[in-house]
């Protein structure tokens, strides 16, 4: 059972333009689509249709629209109940494959609603092997949510705990490394060096290996840092593996990550050694980046290109 938690989820609707966005000017779409998002359930839509039991925790209202789109994934979930309804992102999608992202906030939280999100997650990680929190923090829940949810999830199982899994970004990440060592985190180079306070050049990968390695094991048990087209690295307190993403025709890489961590997770919970595990988050990241706006790649999606995977030193 692999659990998530979507503090804020969204309606993430694409537009595929016929032609790069014009500034200021109308334009005709060619296609469009919209999918129940926010990183957690696209975590959850592409480990359900991997096969492997999976659980969705989310804030949702009775009466919101986001609720059509979820039951349309098929996978299970546990809506806490609140005021206010989920965002809406909007992406627009150039012909070359250029993303652009328009991401509302969210609405607002109270502290009953936090605890009912905190709560909801304890019951429903027993005998979970990951929880994964990810995605933004709503407003009103604050930057140590994650922080307060992991400290409640092992309070509560103690050995039997599940491994956690955080894959988020600024002020929340910063809470959940410095105050809750997570088994894992999954940053781009972006992210791991806001986190860390040095640059990281993405065709670097030697560097940005050496700046995870400074949170490994220290502040965390694992770092897959995402490195968009340069490929991904996977760090560990006995190693580190570095991954060259195969060739492909972009189409959306929005939710990429997303499917890159799910893959990682179907693969270590298979049982398989690290640099396996790190193939196939690449393999499912690929395999999302070909596919239109939201949309959780499947097994028969994947890239069946060999992708080189080498040990290099810490």
């Amino acid at each position: 059972m692999i659990v998530t938690l979507t503090a804020n989820p969204s309606l993430d609707r694409s537009i595929t333009l016929a032609a790069p966005l014009r500034h200021g000017e109308v334009q005709s779409a060619a296609a469009a689509r919209e999918d129940a998002g926010g990183k957690g359930i696209n975590v959850a839509r592409v480990v359900s249709g991997a096969g492997v039991a999976t659980r969705a925790v989310l804030p949702l209202a009775v009466d919101d629209p986001f609720a059509a789109a979820l039951e349309a994934t098929g996978i299970e979930t546990v809506g806490v109940p609140i005021v206010g309804h989920a965002r809406a992102n909007l992406t627009i999608l150039d012909p070359d494959g250029t993303t652009t992202k328009l991401n509302l906030a969210g609405p607002v939280l109270g502290a009953d609603d936090v605890q009912g999100l905190i709560d909801a997650v304890v019951t429903a990680s027993e005998d979970a092997r990951w929880l994964v929190l990810a995605g933004s923090v709503p407003p009103g829940a604050g930057p140590d949510l994650y922080v307060r949810v992991i400290a409640a999830v092992r309070d509560r199982w103690g050995d039997a705990a599940p491994r956690i899994a955080v894959d988020t970004s600024g002020e929340a990440l910063h809470e959940a490394v410095a105050h809750a060592h997570p088994d894992l985190i999954k940053p781009n180079e972006h992210e791991l060096a806001e986190l860390t306070g040095s640059p990281a050049d993405p065709s670097d990968v030697e560097a940005i290996a050496r700046l995870a390695a400074t949170l490994v094991p220290l502040r965390v048990g694992t770092a897959l840092v995402t490195l968009g087209a340069t490929g991904a690295l996977l760090v560990t307190e006995a190693a580190v593996w570095s991954g060259i993403a195969p060739r492909i025709v972009p189409v959306s890489t929005v939710g990429a990550g997303d499917s890159s961590l799910a893959g990682y997770l179907l693969a270590e919970s298979a049982g398989r050694p690290p640099e396996e595990s790190l193939r196939h988050a690449m393999r499912y990241g690929a395999a999302a980046a070909t596919l239109p706006g939201t949309q959780a790649p499947t097994p028969e999606d994947l890239i069946t290109a060999d992708i080189p995977v080498q040990r290099i030193p810490r």
